[in-house]
């Protein structure tokens, strides 16, 4: 019989205790990995004093939606524009706003809206491996360290500081993927609630009807009474049973996930059209989800790039556009943050199969949360291989750290806050050596 790890420990021979332990070295760190996250949830544990440096947040938003851009896209086809590498320029149609080079032809409705975004020019990775920088962007750490697999994902630790107490919804919604990191060290509550945006909210209606539900939930409520002869039942259960009895036939939940037609059709009638209705939907619903990671991709063009980013960003574009638009109309453009990039950029040269491979140089999106729009912050050299200015306080390049700094600096979380081990004096710092003042928020985004 395998354990929760997927060993089977009927298969090791008995030996006599004064020989070594039949315990190999990868099965010995997962049991310490598990040991340190669980001592971390104890009373009395290290997440229980917390210190802080002083430090002023934006505290301009009250969402985010982040937008994986899974795949790694091109900056200089997109965020980055370099008309010089390859591209068919016509088709892309270099267009300047306020000076800013911007692919009109492959994103036309969002250069319509280009007042309201602000693009991020002098990031870079710390690696081009996808599955290792996808993590890193969203846990916004190095995931190699040791402590790495119980290291939260940035929308956990916006679930931790922000949940709203009596929420109907999760507060943590990933659409269209799965995110790299979970909750890590954090409660379960804290997780990422899984979905496809478009197919509805499933196992929100008994096979039977509701009157059987109804009867079915009365008799599990009688049952469980008499358990209080023996002792209470976990309290996180009892939580968790409530808040999915309140997803049971819900009218104002099933108006989340259940798309209008017409509006799928003004989103682009595509996944990630979907999926930026249900953001929208979710937002305007407020019933409690505040941090929102949309997957879409994947990006990964080694070859034949242009007729496949020409499909993609047209996607992009229809989606993200509408988007704005409908958060603009329903005053809540000015209390949501979003972010979209990859997690790397692309080589600035065509390979033999006109494609472009993994490369550090990056660049992102920002809008909203009272973001300063049409703009570039930093700026690359002549062909986007390097960063030539900065464009930021800090005069160097823009790290995912930084970037997660700011999205927690909008949304008014101390991103210095360290949650510290009183027994061992270390601590989880929700940005990497902040007490250090290494990283830090983007704040020239909001001018």
């Amino acid at each position: 019989m395998k354990d929760r790890f997927g060993f089977d420990w009927t298969k090791l021979q008995g030996t006599p205790y004064w020989k070594k332990p039949q315990l190999e070295r990868r099965m010995f760190f997962r049991h310490v990995a598990s040991a340190v996250g669980g001592y971390m949830l104890l009373p009395g544990g290290p997440m229980e004093s917390v210190a802080s440096a002083a430090v002023k947040t934006k505290g301009t938003a009250k969402n985010c939606i982040f937008i994986m851009m899974q795949g790694a896209p091109s900056h200089t086809d997109t965020f980055d524009l370099k008309p010089a590498n390859g591209m068919p320029v016509e088709q892309f149609n270099p267009t300047k706003y306020n000076g800013v080079l911007f692919p009109q032809g492959l994103m036309p409705k969002l250069a319509e809206q280009f007042d309201s975004i602000a693009l991020v020019r002098s990031m870079r990775a710390w690696a081009n491996v996808h599955g290792v920088m996808q993590s890193w962007v969203q846990m916004g750490r190095n995931p190699t360290t040791p402590l790495a697999k119980i290291s939260p994902h940035v929308g956990s630790v916006v679930s931790m500081e922000l949940a709203k107490k009596g929420g109907i919804l999760p507060t943590f919604m990933a659409l269209n993927g799965t995110p790299r990191v979970s909750a890590g060290f954090l409660p379960v509550a804290n997780a990422p609630f899984l979905l496809t945006a478009g197919g509805g909210l499933p196992n929100t209606a008994h096979p039977d009807g509701a009157q059987r539900f109804a009867t079915r939930k009365s008799l599990l409520d009688e049952s469980e009474s008499a358990v209080g002869v023996l002792g209470a039942l976990p309290e996180e259960i009892a939580e968790w049973k409530l808040r999915s009895q309140l997803l049971m036939y819900n009218s104002q939940v099933d108006r989340i996930f259940k798309l209008d037609q017409g509006d799928r059709t003004q989103y682009g009638l595509s996944g990630f059209g979907d999926a930026c209705l249900t953001a929208r939907n979710l937002l305007r619903a407020n019933l409690g989800t505040r941090f929102i990671q949309i997957t879409y991709g994947s990006w990964d063009h080694h070859a034949n790039l242009y007729p496949t980013i020409t499909t993609m960003g047209g996607i992009f574009d229809s989606g993200l556009a509408r988007l704005l638009t409908d958060l603009k109309a329903d005053g809540l453009m000015a209390e949501t943050l979003i972010v979209a990039h990859g997690e790397f950029g692309r080589t600035v040269a065509l390979n033999g199969n006109r494609g472009r491979d993994h490369f550090g140089q990056q660049a992102a999106l920002f809008a909203g949360a009272g973001i300063k729009g049409g703009r570039a912050i930093g700026a690359t050299d002549a062909v986007g291989a390097q960063t030539a200015e900065p464009g930021w306080s800090r005069e160097r390049v823009i790290r995912t750290e930084d970037v997660e700094a700011t999205i927690y600096s909008a949304l008014g979380i101390d991103w210095t806050k360290l949650v510290r081990d009183n027994r061992f004096g270390k601590g989880y710092e929700y940005v990497p050596e902040s007490g250090n003042d290494v990283y830090g928020p983007i704040n020239e985004l909001w001018g």
